[in-house]
């Protein structure tokens, strides 16, 4: 989601200029790459860029092919196959074969509409963007994207056919999947490939906390682009190391973060009876991380309070709940800290386990 907000920045920002430009986008991975489907850059035609699509290896050859896309107006898909060592004269050796999407942009682009609703809510969203044509469908065009509206449930710009069906039944399994798929239909007039990109809502940590260990956790979080709600003294908190909290909730009001299934919790504010209060609202949410900060014997000395009140964890919130938090990586410092809990709420939410990559005896990225 990051990238696409710095995409977009850069885009408004280009438009002064009365520059044309082009996105090019990886709609297709087959093998090892740096990127996965869906990574993005958006190329100006003097040159100007913004965002990536690999490591740097494929950049500078997407930049002059995205140039000469803008120069015809034209869509275009380009392969990289990254396992040859001359390829584009250098050595890249990742070992997989890339499509990229080029696809030049206006200020009115569907495609441009399409990455600003991604970025307007904290909700999933749809992408399905056309890859490859032969044949004709009436409205159907290569480089096209559409977007699935998932509160509606409806998929817009697109006109009912035995394509939209399909089309339909593959944005219901990237729902229920979590992930993104190319899929190809064909039918007596056509042959499509179609890419449907499944965005994840933005992650919500919501601290619960107000001591000088908070602001650590605040500046990670707000480099990884993630909404941040704060719980605390409001009287107590400094002010300007506030800017990347969206929420900020005073500990004597009622009010308190709205938490869902995307949301981290941390609990940190160092007073036990706060912490075993917040601990049984965090848990009658529906939000899958919530840490607590502390050793052990304080956790179960929490669990022994939420008992005596008649709260008794069963084995599906004892799951949920991360008592020391964070991976052991070391951490000793506040910043080190943070860094460990941000570590652990990327791994649990993504399903890893946090371990060193090369121990790691199957490839990096899941693939099908």
């Amino acid at each position: 989601m990051k990238e696409i907000k710095s995409i977009l920045n850069f885009f408004r920002e280009g438009q002064g200029s009365g520059e044309k430009c082009a996105l090019a986008q990886v709609v297709r991975v087959e093998g090892s790459s740096y990127r996965r489907e869906g990574a993005r850059m958006i190329v100006f035609e003097s040159g100007n860029f913004e965002g990536g699509i690999s490591g740097g290896c494929l950049e500078g050859d997407a930049l002059k092919r995205s140039q000469l896309a803008i120069l015809k107006q034209e869509p275009a898909v380009v392969t990289y196959d990254t396992s040859k060592e001359l390829e584009l004269g250098v050595g890249l050796g990742c070992n997989g074969i890339i499509d990229v999407l080029l696809t030049p942009i206006s200020t009115d682009s569907d495609n441009i509409r399409i990455l600003e609703k991604c970025t307007s809510n904290r909700r999933t969203h749809i992408v399905v963007t056309i890859t490859d044509v032969k044949g004709d469908i009436p409205g159907v065009e290569l480089g096209r994207s559409f977007y699935f509206d998932t509160e509606k449930e409806s998929l817009e710009g697109m006109e009912p056919s035995d394509f939209k069906a399909q089309v339909l039944e593959k944005v219901n399994l990237a729902l229920a999947e979590k992930k993104s798929r190319s899929h190809q239909f064909t039918s007596e007039d056509a042959e499509l490939t179609f890419h449907v990109e499944y965005v994840p809502a933005q992650y919500h940590l919501a601290i619960y906390g107000d001591n000088y260990d908070v602001y650590p956790l605040i500046q990670m979080a707000g480099l990884l682009d993630w909404e941040i709600s704060l719980v605390g003294n409001v009287q107590k908190l400094k002010k300007e190391a506030l800017s990347n909290v969206r929420n900020i909730y005073p500990k004597s009001g009622s009010e308190r973060p709205r938490l869902d299934d995307r949301t981290a919790c941390v609990l940190m504010a160092h007073d036990f009876k706060t912490d075993v209060e917040n601990m049984m609202r965090t848990i009658c949410s529906p939000a899958p991380y919530i840490a607590s900060l502390g050793p052990k014997k304080r956790y179960e000395k929490i669990k022994s309070k939420l008992e005596e009140k008649g709260f008794v964890l069963d084995e599906q919130n004892e799951a949920r709940i991360h008592a020391p938090c964070g991976l052991e990586i070391g951490a000793d410092s506040p910043e080190e800290i943070a860094l460990s809990i941000c570590s652990e709420i990327i791994s649990s939410f993504t399903g890893k386990e946090g371990g060193m990559l090369r121990n790691k005896l199957t490839p990096i990225h899941d693939r099908d």
